[in-house]
């Protein structure tokens, strides 16, 4: 017998399931776990990944799950998310972005290139723009922000550093910055 947690939790996954079926209709590219705390973006996609690849499946996907899970996410705490730049093929209109954002929820949002950076900057410009310094206000490549309750964290051309041992340092130190999931911000 299904009690009234087994119900309200079936309706959250139901409410979901809708949300999230009505996105990918509209074209919203995601893969992973829907209840993740972080949300992986990426706008600019491999050859493979162009072919029906999954999301993040190739060596810039297991560099960063491998960073991430050292910091203490474990890999049911990723979802990835298509977020081309604004005016690209298979861009998402800021409301659709920020739809989809809202649907998921995350703790924490990574754009791992400089295309989903700038759909994020389209989608959240009214927030950004209340940030005191520009390079935060900006999204650059190492600034943690927090903008509607998720922490945001642009790497700039994550897939390009890997070929870059100075570069994957950089982007090391940039992904340290993130809080594990429970501390405060």
């Amino acid at each position: 017998m299904a009690t009234e947690r087994d119900r309200r939790r079936e309706a959250y996954v139901g409410k979901a399931r809708a949300e999230l079926s009505s996105l990918a209709a509209r074209g919203v590219r995601m893969g992973g776990n829907a209840f993740s705390a972080v949300v992986l973006a990426k706008g600019e996609l491999s050859p493979e990944e162009r072919n029906g690849a999954e999301l993040l499946s190739g060596s810039d996907g297991v560099a960063l799950r491998k960073s991430l899970s050292r910091l203490g996410y474990e890999p049911e705490d990723w979802c990835t998310l298509f977020l081309p730049a604004p005016g690209s093929a298979g861009a998402l209109d800021a409301s659709a972005v920020r739809e989809t954002l809202a649907a998921l929820d995350p703790a924490t949002l990574v754009c791992c290139d400089d295309a989903a950076a700038q759909a994020v900057r389209d989608a959240f410009a009214d927030n950004l723009a209340s940030l005191q310094s520009l390079p935060e206000a900006m999204l650059e490549p190492g600034y943690v922000v927090y903008v509607r309750g998720v922490r945001v964290l642009a790497l700039g051309g994550f897939a390009a550093a890997l070929g870059d041992q100075r570069q994957k340092q950089v982007m090391w130190a940039w992904l340290k910055q993130i809080p594990p999931l429970g501390e405060p911000f």
